[in-house]
């Protein structure tokens, strides 16, 4: 099963695509999609749809993990990614993605065991879990990257109970 993981923003959205159903998942594409700065917002988020239907083009994915919004104090940017979010949100259900979502606090516990994580160690635990000699940069891409871990860990989950 292909899945990608997304993890919404304004001006950088992290995506991680990963292959799973061998002993462990492989990532096959990760990066940022980084939509152009002092653009009107429409014109962004124009710039952003088309990059994620060319995204889901080139990963073919199965499923979609997005991680959810927790923003306890700017409602301005809290309204910026929701924006985006939505788009995101639009091209994968066009494209016929199977979406599922999760709270950073689901991925942290998915990830290293432990809600309150660091953003380090989920870097960390993402290289771990895919074999990989450096730690995913930027934090956007590691937080997409973990996305797609845990659906794949809940899928496995789920199959097995």
């Amino acid at each position: 099963m292909k899945i990608l993981g997304i993890d919404p923003g304004t001006g950088i959205i992290g995506f991680g695509c990963i292959q799973t159903g061998k002993r462990t998942p492989e990532l096959l594409d990760a990066g940022v999609i980084r939509t152009t700065i002092g653009d009107q917002t429409a014109s962004r988020l124009v710039e952003l749809y088309d990059s994620i239907v060319e995204l889901i083009d080139d990963c073919k994915p199965d499923a979609a993990a997005v991680e959810k919004l927790f923003f306890a104090q700017n409602v301005t940017t809290a309204m910026a990614v929701s924006q985006a979010r939505g788009v995101i949100l639009l091209a994968l259900q066009q494209s016929g993605v199977h979406i599922f979502e999760y709270t950073p606090l689901q991925i942290k516990m998915a990830i290293t065991g432990y809600g309150k994580a660091k953003k380090a160690d989920v870097q960390e635990m993402v290289r771990i879990q895919l074999g990989l000699r450096d730690t995913p940069k930027p934090d956007d891409c590691a937080d997409a990257i973990a996305a797609a871990l845990t659906h794949a860990s809940s899928v496995v989950y789920n199959k097995a109970t």
